[in-house]
């Protein structure tokens, strides 16, 4: 598809790429979403927890968030909000551990994790829902993205369309950009977080989980090579970037998707804005305002407590929902 021409100005009090991205994610407080949860048991024996916000309909927004991340995130929060004021049920996927309790098995969540979505998707079609759709932000995006390119044209009817919001598609490029000084101060806080995950689960699997020496790694690179890739059978970090990537099967999707980057994003390489793909691709929607740091976006909503990224998901999956006379 064309690349589409954003209308997105960030407020002049946020023309800082930096500020964008810590600003919503410090202060922004959503009001008005009331959760139900539900445990889904998983193929594997595993399980992840379903954070439900209904609004009576019989279409349903999936919602997937960041790198250690929740249902309980502003962003989350103000996506699910928004849909459900447009008569949209909304469930918020928490990934495998990220729901404040660690998950049964030694693996935990990546990048790549699309099979869990697709159980997900699933399971929610299972309920009833005549449309669904995912939303995804940033790991989370990458992980709907990469869905819709390995479903291809197998993609059930029921599955309306996607949008990935400040999406590392390219995860090598990515984490090359995450590892420069500039962004140490957020490279820091991941790998913390990340740490005390591990923490958590070395009781439940003696002899299997070390973090000694944790302290020594600086980079995404390090981590990947230490942890995710032998837990999740890959050779190493580069084996495990390539094949989850979303980048490298979002020239099979063949549903509507909409990738939102803004280019100033502090997070996200040259590789994470796939211009030569989208200009010819039939389904591929994308978007890059000049502002909007990480997951930022802030205003630009119809309502004055609504950012522009839930808007333009609004827009988008409510033009395809109109197609398709749903």
């Amino acid at each position: 598809m064309p690349l589409i021409l954003s209308s997105y100005r960030a407020p002049w009090w946020l023309s800082n790429a930096h500020a964008h991205t810590i600003y919503p994610a410090s202060a922004r407080r959503v009001d008005g979403v009331v959760y139900q949860r539900e445990r889904l048991e998983l193929s594997d024996g595993d399980f992840l927890d379903l954070d439900w916000s209904r609004a009576g309909a019989s279409r349903v927004v999936v919602v997937t968030h960041g790198l250690e991340g929740s249902s309980n995130r502003s962003y989350v929060l103000g996506m699910v909000r928004a849909f459900n004021r447009r008569g949209w049920d909304a469930v918020a996927m928490n990934f495998r551990g990220c729901s404040g309790e660690s998950n049964r098995l030694l693996r935990f969540y990546h990048s790549g994790v699309s099979e869990d979505l697709w159980e997900v998707l699933v399971h929610v079609r299972a309920v009833g829902y005549q449309t669904i759709a995912a939303i995804g932000f940033s790991l989370g995006g990458n992980v709907a993205l990469k869905l819709m390119g390995d479903l291809g044209a197998q993609a059930p009817d029921w599955l309306l369309g996607a949008v990935g919001i400040s999406v590392p598609c390219d995860l090598r490029a990515s984490s090359m950009v995450m590892a420069r000084p500039v962004n140490r101060i957020y490279m820091r806080r991941f790998l913390a977080d990340l740490r005390e995950k591990i923490r958590a689960k070395q009781p439940l699997f003696p002899g299997q989980l070390d973090v000694s020496g944790y302290d020594r790694i600086r980079s995404f690179k390090q981590f990947d090579d230490r942890y995710t890739a032998p837990l999740h059978g890959f050779k190493d970090a580069e084996d495990y970037w390539a094949r989850s990537s979303a980048v490298a099967s979002m020239g099979s999707i063949a549903r509507p998707s909409l990738l939102l980057n803004a280019a100033d994003d502090p997070f996200l390489g040259e590789e994470c804005f796939p211009t030569r793909l989208a200009e010819p691709h039939e389904f591929l929607h994308l978007e890059v305002p000049k502002e909007g740091g990480h997951v930022g976006f802030v205003g630009g909503g119809l309502l004055e407590d609504e950012y522009y990224s839930e808007r333009r998901a609004l827009e988008f999956l409510e033009s395809l929902r109109a197609n398709q006379g749903t």
